[in-house]
């Protein structure tokens, strides 16, 4: 096993396989890059999807996301939504958006703190 802080990003293998809508200046890539000033966004229909895909088995513990989802309740702030998943085994991720406060959502990172079962190298 081998231990990576964010297996959620491009630098570790994570690849954003599918994603239900996709602008050329905030592409579904930008959720994998670790920077919190790029992200994508959604086309305003709902509901939106993406999946994460690892490159192996992983391990996580705690999954984050941050985005703005909710402008009512957030004030203008970045949301981050964390969940306690105790080493739960995945090999994707997988994310449905259903609705939101306004017709846009963006979604600026997925970290997933764990750890990966097996790594293959990258191409």
């Amino acid at each position: 096993m081998t231990k990576v802080s964010d297996v959620c990003l491009s630098s570790c293998g994570a690849t954003v396989v599918l994603a239900t809508s996709s602008d050329e200046h905030y592409p579904p890539e930008n959720i994998l890059d670790g920077k919190l000033e790029t992200f994508w966004t959604t086309t305003g229909t709902f509901p939106q999807e993406f999946i994460i895909s690892f490159n192996g088995s992983a391990r996580i513990n705690k999954l984050t996301v941050q985005s703005y989802l909710d402008l009512e309740n957030s004030e203008g702030q970045l949301q981050t939504e964390e969940f306690m998943l105790s080493g739960c085994q995945a090999t994707h991720l997988r994310f449905i958006i259903e609705s939101s406060y306004d017709h846009f959502v963006s979604i600026h990172r997925v970290m997933a703190d764990g750890a990966m079962d097996s790594m293959s190298p990258t191409a």
